[in-house]
Formats: structure tokens, sequence, C-alpha cells
């Protein structure tokens, strides 16, 4: 069977709807645990660090946001070439419960009263953890979910998974904010902020059981039956992919920055820059990203009928008309107000994101399609994601204006925009193999 007729054959299959639903709930998984670390900035940075001004305790938490992010490349390279070598689901079966054991770990450390500076350093590896998983399941799920999707309908199949990252911030903010109303103010900051971290462990367990009843897509074997025994995924992906993976890193940059800055940032950002209290910036959020999760898969179906590529310059566009106003909402001060300025940013996000998340699966062969996307995909996140909740903070210090993060994700976006045209950025709709 030809590579044509395995992606176009028929209606969709029971085992093509458990890797969607599998795909979907490792996402889930992963993004509950970096975007639980964002919410509980504040609380985090009072327990792991010693006490001073609030802005350096924000700074220094952010910091060690980021630092997940330094791991994720080097996840990104070790499990991507796993998973060309010995496939997709026995790879994300050792993500998916690493990120689980990282992230519950957090929920049990002593903080920085306890054992000092060990409490911190402790934080940090957890966070490393967290980091080198997350760099295999953030692609392998997609490129999962692509190798078993219809050709007709990849993009919608991709970003109904990739919807699934919005959803840990609904559940994850509706937790914080249940957990923190329930619970007095010294309950909560003593131990029930471990609770949230804690329920990543059988969250993991459901993404592992269901994993554990799928199998390989007919692309990805046909491709083991044809590679020599000499393979290295590494090596062929910078030989035969560089360009696409400098296109994968930019295009995907503008949307890392764009989600870490709704998922991980606006909460602390509401707080400190729009004066509003911890419940209304997280209910505030919690209805944005859940509009994220409806946008998404239309946004995906849209780039299916029109293509990728017009779905990246309208979105890219939109992003730069929007944030500065956007911003300039969330800060109003106001619910309303900060609620209607994260909508607009979604929307413009979510456009953009009709074409890019099934463009970086696209733009490479199966053959290598898990080594190159993962590094590009998690070299973009750790430069652009992981440092966007940090940047965003200092911005605000250093130049006093609330605003000033919306002028930086303009800005990124118009240079995104001019590299589209200026590297010629390919039409992938429809590629086959």
């Amino acid at each position: 069977m030809s590579a044509t007729q395995v992606q176009q054959a028929g209606k969709s299959t029971s085992m093509q709807k458990k890797v969607l639903v599998g795909g979907s709930i490792g996402q889930f998984v992963e993004f509950y645990d970096f975007t639980l670390y964002g919410l509980s900035a504040v609380i985090l940075s009072e327990y792991f660090f010693p006490q001073g001004d609030r802005i350096t305790g924000l700074l220094v938490i952010f910091a060690t946001f980021g630092v997940a992010f330094v791991m994720r490349p080097l996840g990104g390279l070790f499990f991507g070439a796993l998973g060309d070598k010995v496939g997709r689901r026995r790879t994300l079966t050792i993500t998916i419960f690493l990120v689980g054991i990282c992230t519950a770990l957090i929920g049990v450390l002593p903080g920085f009263d306890q054992i000092g500076w060990v409490a911190p350093i402790l934080l940090i590896l957890a966070r490393l953890g967290q980091g080198f998983s997350a760099g295999g399941e953030s692609v392998g799920g997609p490129s999962f979910v692509y190798e078993h999707a219809p050709v007709d309908r990849r993009g919608l199949w991709i970003n109904i998974t990739l919807a699934a990252t919005a959803l840990p911030s609904v559940f994850a903010g509706g937790l914080i904010l249940l957990l923190s109303t329930i619970m007095s103010d010294a309950s909560f900051e003593s131990w029930g902020w471990r609770i949230p971290f804690l329920l990543a462990l059988p969250l993991s367990a459901v993404g592992l059981w269901i994993r554990s009843r799928t199998d390989e897509s007919e692309l990805f074997k046909m491709t083991v039956e044809t590679r020599p025994k000499e393979f290295s995924p590494i090596r062929e992906a910078f030989r035969e992919n560089w360009v696409g993976m400098l296109q994968v890193f930019f295009v995907l940059g503008l949307t890392a920055l764009g989600f870490y800055m709704l998922s991980a940032y606006f909460v602390t950002y509401i707080q400190t820059a729009g004066d509003l209290n911890r419940e209304q910036a997280l209910l505030t959020n919690a209805i944005a990203m859940a509009s994220y999760t409806i946008f998404l898969p239309i946004a995906g179906h849209l780039g299916d009928r029109f293509g990728r590529r017009p779905m990246l310059i309208a979105g890219s566009v939109l992003l730069a008309a929007v944030s500065m106003p956007a911003f300039g909402l969330v800060t109003s001060g106001e619910m309303g107000p900060a609620f209607i300025g994260q909508t607009i940013f979604v929307l413009a996000l979510c456009c953009y994101g009709g074409g890019c998340y099934t463009f970086f699966c696209e733009r490479f062969s199966t053959r290598t399609r898990f080594t190159s996307a993962a590094i590009s995909y998690n070299v973009s996140y750790a430069v652009m994601g992981g440092t966007a909740p940090f940047v965003g903070t200092w911005l605000v210090d250093v130049t006093g204006v609330n605003t000033a993060p919306g002028f930086y994700m303009a800005a990124c976006a118009v240079v995104v925009l001019a590299l589209i045209f200026i590297t010629r950025l390919p039409e992938t709709r429809g590629r086959l193999g």
C-alpha cells in the first residue's frame, strides 16, 4: 500500500479516534503542568524564595519558569531521535509518565523557610525534568495524531489536539479559584496550593492507559521497512531539513510567545498591572482560554480549506494590529475590558494557529518528522515561550508602561510576517508521506 492510499483511505477508524484522544490527553497533561506553574507564580515566589520586593520575587520565579524551556530542546533531541527510531507510541509512554512525576514532585517539596536554598534548587530540578519530558511530548503527540489523521482533515485533527493545551488553564485556573475560595488564605498558602500539582500523577496515568491501546501508523511502519539499517535521525534532520527547521522555528516562535503570554503571564499581569485580585484574574483568563479551545479547531478546519500559508499571513497581521489595544484592555483595571482584551487576543492567536500547528508537522517527511520538528519546535518555545512571562514583567517594570508587552508582541508579529515572504514559506496542505 502506498503512502497516498494510507493517508486517503476511508473514514476515521476506532484506532484513529483513540490516537486523537490519547494525543489530546497528552497535550492536556503537559500544558497543565507548565500552566500550573505560571498560574501559581505569586505563591511559589513567596514559598520557595526569600522574602523581598514583589517584582523581584516574580522575576525570579519567571526565570525558573524559563529554566524548564532550556531543557526542551535537549528533550526534543533525545525523544525525537528515539521516536523516529523505535516509534512514537513507545516514546510518548515515557514522556507522559515523566512529566507527571516531575509535576507531582513540586507538590511535595518543602519551602525556603524549611530547608533554605535547597528548596529553590529542588524546584529548578523538577522544572528541568518537566522541560526534558515536554520536549518529546509537545511534538510527539501532534505528530502521532497527524500520521493517523485523514489527509483532508489534518488541520482539524491537529488543532483539536492542540486545543487541549488551553483546557489546562481553564481546569487549573478553576481548581485554584475553587480551592482559594473554599479554603482560608492561611490554609491555601500553607498546603492547599499543593493539591493541583499532586493531581498531575493520576492525570498522567489516564493518558498512559489510553496510549497503551493504540498502535503506530501505517505511514511509520512503511518508513521503518524502507529506511537503511544505519539510520541517524539527528544527522539526517540537520543535513536535509535545515531550511524547514529554520522556518518552523520562527513560525512557532510567534505562537509560543502569544500562547505563554496568554496562559502563563496574563493572570499575574492582570493582578500586578491591572490591579484586579487573584479571583478576578483567574476567572477572566479561564473564560478566555476556554474560548481558545473552541476557536482553534475552527481555525484548523479553515486551514484545511484555504491552506496553511494564508492562515499564517492573516494571523500575523491580526496579531500585529490587535496586540497593543488588547493589552491595554487587559490592564484597564476592570473585569469586563480585561476579558474582552484577552478574547480579542485569542481570536488573532487562533487564526495564526490555523496554519502554524499543522505546518510544523507537514513541513517534514515521516522518516525524520519527530526529530526535525522537535528540535525547531522546542528551540522556538525555549527562546520565545519560556521567556514570555519574564520579558513581559521586565518591560512593565523598566518602562513603567503597562502595555509594553503588547508592543513587544506586535513587533514580533511584524517580523514573522516579513520572514514568511522573505524565506518563501511553502504551502504544505495536502502533502503526503
